[in-house]
């Protein structure tokens, strides 16, 4: 596995505060990797380490072999971007290439613009966007001069479900048809499970899982029956070993085979039954379960 970003006991403390703490990663080239963690847990320190914006206050870090900040082939959009309101879409784009000392040719603007759905918002001044239009914007700017690889944070950050849709279908074509290896950290744990080959869990600063989506998730203890049921506490003491309640439901960890002998007991003993359907873990379970709990907001 070809590493394209590394830390290495990579620790970073503001004051009292810590971060990062001790971190050791590798993030393999290609194919999307998502950076997960409650607030607080370091992503956006760890982002900015990476791209040279800040300095570790101990241990290493690289990008691309080199050290963070030299490559020139990097795009990146942190947190919710802002553009200077009087200048247009296009004129955005067109200053920063200016800035970076990109080309920044008109065609090559045009089918960014193109690529994030903002054609038709090309000529408008940013001042009247939507911060879902922002974060567009944010990313076609973080694609210019055709970076190998982009670190994006929030991208989906203040869209609309089909803008959501979008920008997850941007993504994986990215990484699918360009061959661009994108790292990203988003709240919204169903695109990350729809989106990501790999992902890290981060809490307080540390390593606390990382993995493929499929893994993880077949580690956070695979197939459940599912049993929809007036009382979930009362039923789940009544089924004991295995058994999680939840606001409405109970959650059974037991061989498909056994199932139907426990829905005949429960029935037999008064439980009132109203579905009962096999579910799946999730990446939220898996991200509950590493985090201890903790809201991904």
């Amino acid at each position: 596995m070809s590493a394209i970003l590394t830390t290495s006991s990579l620790t970073k403390t503001y004051g009292p505060v810590r971060a990062l703490d001790g971190l050791t990663l590798e993030v393999p080239k290609g194919g999307v990797y998502g950076v997960l963690g409650p607030n607080g847990a370091g992503k956006s320190t760890l982002f900015r380490i990476w791209l040279g914006l800040i300095q570790p206050t101990s241990g290493d870090a690289s990008v691309l072999g080199g050290a963070p900040g030299t490559p020139r082939r990097i795009g990146s959009m942190i947190e919710t971007p802002r553009f200077p309101p009087f200048l247009t879409a296009r004129g955005v784009l067109e200053w920063l290439s200016l800035a970076s000392g990109l080309k920044g040719e008109a065609t090559e603007i045009d089918a960014l613009l193109e690529r994030v759905g903002l054609t038709e918002a090309a000529g408008r001044k940013v001042r009247g966007f939507s911060v879902g239009m922002h974060q567009r914007l944010g990313v076609a700017a973080a694609l210019l001069g055709n970076p190998s690889m982009v670190i994006l944070d929030e991208p989906t950050s203040g869209m609309d479900p089909n803008g959501i849709n979008e920008m997850r279908a941007l993504i994986r074509s990215l990484a699918d048809r360009d061959g661009v290896s994108v790292v990203l950290a988003s709240h919204q744990l169903a695109e990350v499970q729809k989106i990501c080959d790999r992902v890290a869990i981060l809490n307080r600063g540390a390593l606390a899982a990382e993995g493929s989506v499929t893994d993880l998730i077949g580690g956070a203890g695979g197939e459940r029956l599912r049993l929809q049921v007036a009382e979930p506490a009362r039923v789940a003491t009544l089924i004991g070993t295995g058994a999680e309640a939840q606001a409405d439901a109970v959650l059974v960890n037991l061989p498909r085979a056994d199932a139907p002998a426990l829905i005949r007991r429960l029935a037999i003993e008064g439980t009132e039954i109203f579905e009962a359907r096999w579910v799946g873990a999730d990446l939220e379970a898996v991200f509950m379960q590493e985090t201890g709990g903790q809201d991904a907001r």
